[in-house]
């Protein structure tokens, strides 16, 4: 009987109808089946609260009659006493390794097919040989055995001969079946390779993180890891897979006649088995596949370092034979290796368009990924800090596809001696670019540069902002344009616009005289502006719009801006300890005060204090939201009327709102206002509220 058609109750709670025995196999039988359809088919039968639900019923009865607790049952995958020592296990068939091709290239390939045609006393011009190519995993080989289709056993690979039990750690990973399904032989030896994924390893590396334990460096050393360690409980937290590749001793089994038939087979059994596999003609179909696994090999969930070939005929497996210990009739055919060790020669930093400073390793050249690197990111303070890595090191560097290389970790066993800690903010106080100071605010990973108006490394990303819609509204000046005018050296600052002729404009690439004369006309009207618009403008990191028309509001004038310290600044609504910082280190900057000054000169000049009215206005206080369209007021123009009465537009509806202004199509902001009764109007009882005199009202 096939244990998947066992009697048992269905996922909506069935009776116990036979008695505990017959309810305790339907749980374990349907428990195994949504473990199946769950890790192996990665399509999920039922709701995760439906399964623990099943389980808990489960451990339950099985407390209640431990008799009928089962080596197969599921609630066994965890448990059993942490091991002093692995116990020895002698292999039933050697688990021996296969050749390696080192030729990266598609002569790899031809290269392997050549041997065995030899070998086989193939002539050219007779049949093509058969292949069944497959992934090369980047895992920890294992062996399992199952007798009358339960799993008694898990070892590795050791040094072929004999390897280590472990078991206990296997039973913990649920893309492992206890029980084969189906009619199982009374024994049958599964080889395969236990890996992490990549999502996985990264989730765990940043729990240990967060914890203060040891990360791991890369997926496989954490898959082996888990599955060495002697307390299961430990591999039972570990995200573990299971990819099945091939048979060690079968008794009682009829063997399909091709490789690729085998794998068809392992899978009927409930095993999991990767789906990236073929059956290909000739040296020709190896380079293919070869070349197609490359193509998709970063974007698999997994690693891999390469692929195999396997003669597909189980009949000329055994006529092609071993040599040296290696079969004749398979070869792993590498991919360039991802991963290289290399001396960590110094570190520098990069400035990017935000200012943010981003520390590079400058390496001791090395090829890795198919290419010579020499530098490579390390990203922030804090994975330099978390890794510990400094100058000096032997580090692994890892390059995949066309991602930016990146130092994995320090080979601590080959440091020579106590080598000193980088602290970013010690070796560059200031920018490199600009000389402008760097600071690193609070709860935050990157360091940036404070010269943001005057940075050339800032340069495209300021201009475009300052340029904004709402900012300075600079109509026509886009990035095609602002990269234009930088790359050129035309504009440097935000003052150099104001400078601007129009033939320096009109020779531009797709500009001409007309449209020269348009963006003129657009940076003359932009002179005439709003305080608030003005601070915004000028990019300081944290100040939006509202914190800028807070300021505007609180400070009344430019100057009294500069001139704020932090302490001053965190006495306006809603700015705190890390914006009071940014605002400070950006006045602060001598540099940045230089192109204000400029802008002054130019002639860009606003009304100083905030909207007539807008302190003692008739919305002072008072919380609006938008939602939908409203019949003559774009979004824009409603938020300008409100707020130039004091009041403050929000995104969300709350308790605290004062007013909601509704037109057609509003959605869920008008129902959640109606749920807490917040007054709605339209937009004729917006302009009711305006034309009030009572402040009250």
């Amino acid at each position: 009987m096939d244990l998947f058609d066992a009697a048992g109750a269905s996922a909506g709670g069935a009776s116990s109808g036979g008695g505990p025995a017959v309810r305790a196999a339907g749980l374990r039988a349907e428990i195994a089946r949504h473990d199946h359809a769950y890790y192996v088919l990665d399509a999920p039968t039922i709701p995760d609260a439906e399964y623990d639900r099943l389980f808990r019923e489960l451990q339950v009865l099985e407390a209640a009659h431990p008799e009928l607790r089962t080596a197969d049952s599921p609630t066994q995958r965890v448990g059993g006493k942490p091991l002093a020592q692995f116990a020895a296990v002698r292999h039933r068939v050697p688990m021996l390794s296969i050749g390696t091709e080192t030729d990266t290239e598609a002569s790899g390939a031809f290269a392997f097919d050549a041997r065995v045609r030899r070998a086989l006393g193939l002539k050219d011009g007779e049949p093509e040989v058969e292949y069944a190519a497959e992934l090369k995993f980047d895992g920890l080989a294992i062996s399992l055995r199952y007798e009358h289709g339960v799993l008694v056993e898990a070892a590795t690979r050791g040094d072929g001969e004999t390897g280590e039990d472990v078991t206990g750690n296997v039973r913990t990973l649920k893309s492992i079946p206890l029980r084969l399904r189906g009619e199982a032989p009374s024994v049958l030896e599964i080889r395969g390779e236990i890996y992490m994924r990549r999502d996985d390893f990264d989730r765990l590396n940043a729990r240990h993180a967060e914890a203060g334990e040891k990360t791991f460096v890369n997926p496989r050393n954490a898959a082996a890891g888990s599955i060495r360690q002697l307390d299961p409980a430990i591999a039972a937290r570990r995200p573990l897979s299971f990819f099945a590749y091939g048979l060690g001793a079968t008794e009682g089994w009829i063997l399909p006649p091709t490789h690729f038939g085998v794998l068809d087979a392992i899978a009927a059994l409930g095993l999991p088995v990767c789906e990236h596999r073929a059956v290909v003609a000739g040296a020709q179909g190896l380079a293919a596949f070869h070349a197609r696994i490359a193509a998709l090999r970063d974007a698999l969930p997994f690693d891999i370092d390469g692929v195999v070939y396997k003669v597909n005929s189980l009949a000329l497996q055994s006529e092609l034979g071993f040599v040296t210990r290696e079969p004749r009739w398979a070869v792993a055919h590498k991919y360039p290796a991802q991963e290289a060790i290399t001396l960590l020669r110094d570190i520098e930093v990069q400035v990017g368009r935000t200012g943010a400073l981003t520390p590079v390793a400058r390496l001791e050249p090395v090829f890795v990924g198919g290419v010579t690197v020499t530098n490579a990111t390390l990203h922030n303070q804090d994975e330099i800090d978390r890794k510990d890595v400094r100058i000096g090191d032997w580090v692994i560097v890892r390059r995949a596809g066309d991602v930016i290389p990146e130092v994995v970790a320090p080979v601590v066993e080959r440091r020579g001696g106590d080598l000193p800690r980088f602290v970013l903010l010690e070796k560059f106080p200031v920018c490199p670019v600009c000389g402008s100071h760097v600071v690193r605010g609070e709860d935050e990973a990157v360091a940036r540069c404070t010269g943001g108006l005057f940075c050339p490394a800032q340069r495209k990303q300021a201009l475009l902002h300052f340029a904004g819609r709402r900012a300075m509204d600079i109509e026509g000046l886009g990035e095609k344009l602002v990269d234009q005018l930088v790359d050129a050296a035309i504009v440097k600052t935000p003052v150099d616009l104001y400078r601007l002729g129009v033939l320096a404009l009109a020779n531009l690439e797709r500009m001409g005289e007309k449209s020269a004369h348009n963006l003129l006309a657009a940076i003359e009207k932009s002179r005439s502006t709003t305080l608030a618009r003005f601070i915004f403008a000028l990019g300081i990191r944290n100040v939006g719009e509202a914190t800028a028309r807070d300021l505007a509001r609180h400070f009344g004038n430019l100057d009294a801006l500069m001139a704020a310290d932090a302490d001053a600044l965190q006495q306006v609504p809603d700015v705190g300890p890390v914006v009071a910082q940014s605002i400070a280190a950006f006045f602060g900057e001598p540099h940045n005060r230089e192109v204000i000054e400029q802008l002054r000169a130019a002639g860009v000049r606003w009304a100083e204090g905030e909207p007539a009215g807008a302190a003692n206005g008739l919305f002072a206080g008072k919380t609006f939201v938008l939602t939908g369209t409203l019949p003559t007021l774009t979004r824009d123009e409603a938020k300008a009327l409100i707020e130039a009465q004091g009041g403050k537009v929000v995104g969300s509806v709350s308790k605290k709102t004062h007013y909601v202004v509704a037109g057609a199509d509003a959605g869920s902001k008008l129902s959640r206002a109606q749920e807490l009764g917040v007054p709605v109007v339209d937009e004729a009882g917006l302009r009711v509220l305006l034309s009030e005199t009572d402040t009250n009202a």
